[in-house]
């Protein structure tokens, strides 16, 4: 039997993945990063931010990816049947061997498209209320300090800082560079206006030259509208030409026709105020001619009233003679009479001095007398006391018990006066002169009452 001759290329099979690596590795080094256009199908954002999408044209269809850090940087809302324009890498994804497109970024692909992204937002921000009036701030009449975001090498920066240079000077500008067109200016023109609203100034400008619809897209993102809306400062905003219209326009506090309009308007209060300060210095310098011509008028007058120094001098010299004169004679009047009032105080003191001889006599006569009194009312109260000291002994009690009588007392101490009131029997108490005895009644010899009634 006869082996089979082996197939050409016979040997160990290629792996899928070998497979499918080195298919996309040969489609990413034969295609260039390159621009694709074509109509946006099953448009899907995943939870993870990325964006995935086809890109069909009549004849083929390609899926595509945009990974999270591009996709929302978008300046427009990204929806099926929107026609775009993708830069994108032409790559194979291994996992299930699809060809796709790896995009970077993306544009509307005609003047179609923009508007109507433009008509969706506007009519969004519209609802919300970012466009009333009754939340659109005055500018500053006299700002101090201004932010304007923009290119910092476009014509509108050089416009802006010639007009506020020209027409006021002083004011303080702070430029806060950013893109202006392009998938990455809405995102800087954004956060440039966030920043702007944390420096303290006065007023804030947001301005962009003339550009196509596409240049000036940047002008109608979502994002860009409410950091507008969000900004506390008053935001003014000059883009593209005086038919240029955005959202950022509509949200703005003030809207102008170009940036050099916009310089205009935020410091048309200083021109305002110059030209009114012009206007009072020259009122100033008329009044104060006239205030200086009417002192002059005075000054003639006065002068033509003022008399030579040295007969002023001696007019004062004679009036000070005259008034020391009449000072001395009134000091000579006053002097006169003081001393006579002082002599006449001193007769009357005179003729009040007491006599202190005589006074001291009849001190020695009334201490006398008083002596004499003392001796006599003394020897009064003796006598008086003796007196009363012999009536007290007559009535003593015990002067009468001394000659020979006695107290009787029953035996609650009460004394007895009466031999009625006595029982047989009935124990008593005697107290003598000297002592005392207790004693008990054998009889009682009672006597009758005497009737003192007379006539009876």
């Amino acid at each position: 039997m006869v082996p089979e001759s082996p197939m050409p290329g016979s040997g160990p099979g290629m792996p899928v993945s070998e497979l499918v690596r080195r298919a996309r590795l040969t489609l990413e080094r034969s295609f260039p990063v390159l621009w694709v256009s074509g109509e946006l199908s099953g448009v899907t954002r995943a939870a993870s931010g990325h964006l995935y999408f086809s890109l069909k044209d009549e004849l083929a269809q390609v899926r595509c990816v945009m990974f999270r850090n591009r996709s929302q940087l978008l300046p427009f809302e990204v929806r099926a049947g929107l026609r775009v324009e993708v830069r994108a890498q032409v790559s194979l994804y291994e996992a299930r061997g699809d060809f796709q497109l790896t995009v970077d970024a993306m544009r509307p692909a005609g003047p179609g498209a923009l508007h109507d992204a433009f008509l969706r937002l506007k009519a969004k921000l519209e609802q919300e209320g970012l466009f009333d009036a009754a939340r659109k701030r005055p500018l500053p009449a006299l700002p101090a300090r201004l932010a304007v975001v923009t290119s910092a090498s476009g014509a509108a920066l050089r416009d802006v800082l010639i007009t506020l240079a020209r027409r006021a000077r002083h004011i303080e500008v702070t430029v806060l560079p950013c893109l202006v067109q392009g998938a990455d200016a809405p995102a800087q023109i954004a956060a440039a206006i966030t920043r702007a609203g944390r420096l303290g100034c006065d007023a804030l400008l947001l301005v962009r030259g003339g550009g196509s619809a596409e240049d000036l897209a940047a002008f109608n993102d979502e994002g860009v509208a409410r950091a507008i809306a969000a900004c506390p400062v008053p935001v003014v905003t000059g883009v593209g030409h005086e038919t240029d219209f955005s959202i950022a326009d509509f949200v703005a506090d003030v809207r102008a026709a170009t940036p050099t309009a916009a310089a205009e308007l935020v410091s048309a209060g200083h021109v305002e105020a110059a030209a009114r300060l012009i206007g009072l210095a020259q009122r100033l310098a008329r009044a104060m001619r006239a205030r200086v011509e009417r002192r002059g008028q005075r000054l003639d007058d006065l002068s033509s009233r003022l008399h030579a120094p040295a007969r002023q001098l001696t007019r004062a010299g004679e009036r000070l003679h005259a008034l020391h004169a009449r000072m001395r004679r009134a000091h000579d009047v006053s002097l006169a009479q003081q001393r006579r009032h002082a002599d006449a105080l001193t007769q009357r003191l005179h003729d009040r001095r007491p006599d202190l001889a005589r006074r001291r006599i009849a001190l020695l006569r009334l201490t006398e007398r008083l002596r004499t009194s003392a001796r006599w009312l003394l020897e009064t109260a003796r006598h008086r006391s003796g007196l009363n000291a012999a009536q007290l002994a007559q009535l003593d009690p015990a002067a009468v018990l001394a000659r020979g009588f006695s107290i009787v007392r029953d035996s609650e101490g009460r004394i007895v006066r009466d031999a009625a009131a006595l029982a047989a029997g009935q124990g008593l108490e005697l107290q003598f002169g000297r002592g005392a005895a207790g004693v008990t009644v054998n009889r009682v010899d009672a006597l009758a009452a005497a009737d003192e009634t007379p006539g009876t």
